[in-house]
């Protein structure tokens, strides 16, 4: 269960990746014709990492422009957090761990491509 909701967690990111860009185009008068290429490579270049059984969170990578940490899901309940909750990075290894930004679990969550929507 938990890998599908990542899965749809992925695709809801590349989504937004995808409608930004077009209207990034559009603002400056590129040609769509790349827009597909764009979207394929930035999907192609998240990385869902979920280290041994010991991790308590999924960490997901963008290795689109470099390597930034999207953002954390937590594999487990655990420090007032719920398994599937969605956090902001507070570094490379950490999540931020102030509030959830949503829970894959229950859906419903604002995401953008850039990583959890601030609070």
């Amino acid at each position: 269960m938990f890998e599908v909701e990542m899965k749809e967690l992925k695709e809801a990111i590349v989504k937004d990746y995808a409608e930004w860009t077009e209207r990034s185009f559009m603002a400056n008068g590129y040609s769509l014709d790349r827009l597909d290429v764009r979207v394929k490579e930035f999907e192609e270049g998240l990385v869902i990492e979920e280290g041994d059984g010991r991790r308590k969170y999924i960490k997901i990578i963008r290795t689109d422009s470099g390597r930034t940490v999207w953002g954390f899901v937590a594999k487990k309940d655990n420090k007032g957090f719920r398994a599937g909750d969605i956090m902001m990075a507070a570094s490379w290894n950490a999540p931020a761990m102030n509030k959830a930004r949503g829970n894959i679990l229950d859906g419903g969550y604002d995401i953008q491509w850039t990583g959890p929507k601030y609070l």
